[in-house]
């Protein structure tokens, strides 16, 4: 049997075991898709912003926040249902089932850390504290793919550091909270997304 035929099938065998324990099947452009709908929502934010009372405590009835946290809610419906769909397509070309065991457990691993600094920052608005809730959802979701990154292609680990030194960084900072999260869950999200799409999905 000839060199490339040992090659093929240790590319094969290799190919099988990462199906098996890993979920590789996340879109790169859902990536993309989710920074451009984050910049969109920030610059929304930043033209309709009274800079002068940026981090003044309002009442939560205060119809200026209210706004704000439906165009944040806006970004996050459409970041979900865009991935959803691009990733189930990819998964279905990849022959990969979108839910299955490790995909599960990627969820489940990404969702703990996340829906704890979801939780976090509900307490945060409550009590006022505005400046703290841009660095808490970054470095929570930055934590979150870490934790998940276990499950799925290495490359969400280093978005993970990435974006908990960007939240410890607005923690630092928080009066340019607006501009750490347009980079965070802007920039990052698109040159992550290209990055994934050029190193794994372009053909």
């Amino acid at each position: 049997m000839s060199d490339n035929s040992h090659l093929q099938q240790l590319a094969e065998i290799r190919s099988m075991m990462e199906k098996s324990s890993r979920f590789i099947s996340l879109s790169g452009m859902s990536g993309v898709m989710a920074g451009i709908y984050a910049i969109g929502g920030a610059a929304y934010v930043h033209f309709n912003m009274d800079h002068r009372d940026r981090y003044s405590r309002v009442e939560l009835s205060n119809p200026e926040l209210l706004h704000y946290i439906l165009v944040a809610l806006a970004v996050v419906g459409l970041s979900l249902i865009t991935g959803f769909f691009l990733t189930q397509r990819r998964a279905k070309s990849q022959g990969q089932k979108l839910i299955d065991r490790v995909a599960f457990r990627m969820l489940v691993n990404l969702s703990i850390p996340m829906m704890t600094g979801a939780l976090f920052a509900i307490v945060l608005l409550v009590r006022g504290n505005y400046e703290l809730i841009a660095p808490v959802l970054l470095m929570f979701y930055g934590l979150g793919l870490i934790n998940g990154s276990k499950y799925t292609l290495d490359d969400i680990r280093m978005l993970g550091i990435l974006e908990v030194m960007l939240g410890i960084s607005c923690a630092i900072l928080p009066e340019m909270g607006l501009m750490f999260w347009t980079l965070g869950f802007g920039f990052l999200h698109i040159l992550y997304g290209l990055r994934m799409w050029f190193k794994y999905e372009r053909s």
